[in-house]
């Protein structure tokens, strides 16, 4: 983009990106497809997935966010904390893998259900890989090859924005547990997890700000762009993009931890009121612990 950034150009340059319409036209048209044919879906996760997934991704590829990322370091920046972050958290929030679940024929869903239930699906849903898939993305994107190359590359920058979407779509995908997982794990695993992400963010954005290297140096300077930022100080607001952008936007993903850990302890209160009230009913012992009784936990807790 050769056109100086300003507030005006900010608002109203918009690209016509082939791959990415393509993109918002098969999965919001499946997505309300699928809505419709399942008939009693939450609306709150149609806003999610059209506002905060499939909105977050037109800004990120459209806006003039894509359309300057190939000439700013800082609109690269923003794109990739929002095609890493926020939209796959949106998607993930609408819970497409449930909707094609319940919508897609039997031999399909079959194989997917294989799949996630395979050792690839449990040790690509292990927190442990899917985070350090999500930390280590951007570090190996800034400092190897692969940046130069995408910013020279419409090829690799059109699979390079795929690939980030479906790694923050594999994260929030295992760590929401809206839809099916081959294991579950308790949610305070994934606070754990994002604060190690809030480290990571910090870690990447002091790096690329304080380094003395200018990534893609090179490629910029060929730019010959005579306004806006020099080379170094846009670097060092995409770094900040990076940092403070990047650790606001796992606030929506604690929030929506802290909703599932309430329903969740909520929903646990009532069965544990209920096996207390069958107890009682029945005549039995309502001194001994609750757990004793439990299906699932009797076994575990069983007095030798």
């Amino acid at each position: 983009m050769s056109e100086p950034l300003t507030l005006v150009t900010a608002v109203t340059s918009w690209t016509a990106d082939p791959v990415s319409l393509l993109v918002i036209v098969v999965l919001g048209g499946w997505y309300g497809w699928a809505v419709r044919r399942v008939g009693a879906w939450p609306r709150a996760r149609v806003v999610a997935f059209y506002a905060a997934g499939l909105g977050s991704y037109v800004i990120a590829t459209l806006s003039s966010i894509g359309a300057y990322a190939d000439t700013l370091f800082s609109m690269r920046a923003a794109q990739i904390i929002l095609l890493l972050m926020v939209t796959p958290l949106g998607l993930a929030l609408g819970a497409p893998f449930t909707l094609l679940r319940d919508t897609a024929p039997t031999p399909v869903v079959a194989r997917l259900r294989s799949v996630l239930h395979s050792p690839f699906g449990k040790v690509i849903a292990f927190p442990a890989t899917a985070s350090a898939l999500l930390i280590g993305t951007p570090w190996a994107l800034y400092f190897t090859g692969w940046y130069p190359a995408v910013l020279r590359s419409s090829v690799i920058d059109e699979l390079t924005r795929l690939t980030l979407l479906l790694i923050g779509l594999v994260y929030f995908w295992s760590r929401l547990q809206l839809d099916p997982v081959p294991r579950r794990f308790h949610h305070l695993v994934s606070v754990w997890i994002t604060l190690a992400e809030v480290v990571g963010d910090a870690a990447l954005g002091l790096t690329l700000w304080f380094s003395g290297h200018i990534v893609a140096q090179d490629y910029y300077q060929a730019l010959g762009r005579g306004w806006g930022p020099d080379l170094r100080l846009d670097q060092t607001f995409g770094a900040g993009v990076l940092w403070i952008v990047g650790d606001l936007a796992g606030l929506p993903f604690l929030g929506a931890l802290v909703n599932r850990m309430t329903k969740e302890d909520a929903k646990q209160a009532e069965e544990i009121d209920q096996v207390l009230d069958e107890r009682e009913a029945a005549g039995e012992d309502t001194d001994r612990p609750w757990w004793e009784s439990d299906p699932t936990l009797s076994e575990r807790f069983r007095r030798r």
